[in-house]
């Protein structure tokens, strides 16, 4: 069975759904059962957050410097500055997540417009 085994309309979004399901949902579940009998201080999760910050940290990176589809048409320094006031956004903001990717977003997207 793969992607193509089916010729209805539905069929790519449910395997897309089952696919991302069964790759991410086991080790959801195993963080709740492993990370529910741990200390919140404890190395083995200073060391999950650790790991879970720096792939976040990569993807934006990724997404700055070598950008794929429409955001490759933008320049660098737009990519860059929205990233960079967006930060900022969210430290003045006393570390709100949302006020940070609202602000870099809305910055990205003026730009293009602009542009």
């Amino acid at each position: 069975m793969n992607f193509t085994s089916f010729d209805t309309w539905w069929w790519p979004y449910l395997f897309i759904l089952i696919a991302g399901a069964l790759a991410t949902d086991i080790w959801r579940f195993l963080g709740v059962l492993v990370g529910g009998k741990m200390r919140e201080d404890s190395q083995a999760l200073v060391l999950v957050r650790c790991v879970a910050t720096a792939l976040v940290a990569g993807v934006i990176a990724q997404l700055i410097l070598y950008p794929t589809g429409e955001l490759a048409n933008s320049p660098m320094w737009l990519r860059a500055g929205s990233a960079i006031l967006g930060f900022g956004a969210f430290l003045l903001a006393g570390q709100r997540i949302l006020v940070g990717v609202l602000t870099g977003e809305a910055l990205l997207l003026a730009g293009l417009l602009i542009l």
